[in-house]
């Protein structure tokens, strides 16, 4: 349930045209629901135990309303804070100017609302949010996408390449719900649903973005439902990592009494024809001669990033031998700058069979 409560005094914009949720006067609305999480979660009462925390809590949940709200913004813009608080104003309709009557919602009801009505905290604080495709709106770093029963489906749109249904084990990226409706009362929302992102080694190495469109179901005030078409801009970072999951939260079809799924892609990479992915480090097989192997040779080594390396095998090559050229494998996405390793293996060829002769030579020359 939804409790009223008077305002206290609330002033959004300072002299620095910075406001309580520290964002600019022209934020759009994705960066004003950024802000508001970004800030609520740090001063919660229930995490942030200072003495002035409960106080920043309310102003950020204040100012979120506000801002979010086209009607109650443009009083706040032309009237200031006393307009949202009922207070007489100059310049409005009637002998005493215009009267505006609002009551702030309780910030624990907007921030339920926000995340879904979820337990944000769990029963050991933060440890609870660093969960994998799980429903709800997650917590920072987390990032989930799922369909609705009624989706018709999604399909590549633009981009790098562009794709269609695309799948680290140590990374999940979130994006940010796209807002809260309706009542603080707790509704019932759906287990995400996970789609693969396949991605290249090249584009895993690169970065790159990916566009995918979805079709959905939309309620419409009345109660009824509508199909609509939106575009999910997916920015792929250099080293990601099959596994790293990617969430839009309650961007699935839209139920009445329900909170619409997340959706989560998982990023999945296409296998590739010179290299396989283990970590940080890219490996590469050699293809080389029985006799190569014995005398060396120069090699031409492939790299993702198309550079050709010549390396020469000055010594006997063994079946197992490995090398390693740094800073040739993929990018360490937690440490800018930093790469891993390219391994390169060895296929020796042997001949399939060897005259008499030269197996005389052989069993003369070898120890």
């Amino acid at each position: 349930m939804q409790h009223a409560r008077e305002s206290t005094s609330t002033q959004i914009w300072d002299k620095t045209t910075t406001n309580v949720l520290g964002i600019e006067r022209d934020a759009n609305e994705d960066q004003i629901k950024k802000a508001y999480r970004k800030q609520a979660l740090k001063y919660h009462p229930d995490k942030n135990h200072s003495p002035d925390a409960e106080d920043k809590f309310k102003k950020i949940a204040e100012a979120y309303e506000v801002l979010c709200d086209p009607q109650k913004r443009a009083v706040y813009d032309k009237y200031g804070e006393e307009g949202l608080k009922g207070q007489p104003v100059d310049g409005g309709a009637g002998p005493g100017g215009a009267h505006f009557s609002y009551t702030f919602k309780d910030p624990r009801d907007i921030f339920a609302q926000f995340f879904g009505g979820q337990n944000i905290f769990g029963d050991e604080g933060f440890g609870g949010m660093g969960g994998g495709g799980g429903g709800g709106g997650g917590g920072p770093g987390f990032h989930s996408f799922s369909f609705g029963p009624g989706m018709s489906g999604m399909r590549g749109g633009g981009g790098r390449g562009g794709m269609f249904f695309g799948g680290g084990d140590d990374e999940q990226m979130d994006f940010q719900p796209s807002g809260f409706s309706g009542s603080a009362k707790r509704q019932r929302q759906d287990p995400p649903l996970e789609t693969p992102l396949n991605l290249t080694l090249e584009e895993l190495h690169q970065g790159c973005e990916k566009k995918m469109k979805i079709n959905r179901r939309v309620l419409s005030p009345d109660g009824t439902t509508r199909q609509e078409d939106k575009v999910i801009t997916i920015n792929v970072k250099p080293g990601w990592k099959a596994g790293t999951k990617i969430t839009f939260p309650q961007e699935g079809d839209q139920v009445a009494g329900k909170i619409p799924q997340d959706i989560v892609f998982v990023v999945k990479e296409k296998p590739h024809s010179l290299f396989t992915r283990e970590g940080n480090d890219l490996y590469h097989t050699a293809r080389i001669t029985l006799k190569q192997a014995l005398i060396g040779t120069t090699l031409s080594i492939p790299t993702i990033d198309k550079v050709v390396i010549p390396y020469k095998l000055s010594n006997v090559t063994a079946p197992k031998t490995e090398v390693r050229i740094p800073d040739h494998g993929m990018p360490i996405s937690k440490t800018p700058g930093r790469y891993g390793d390219l391994v390169v293996k060895f296929d020796i060829e042997f001949p399939s069979e060897l005259p008499p002769k030269n197996k005389q030579k052989l069993a003369e020359l070898l120890p």
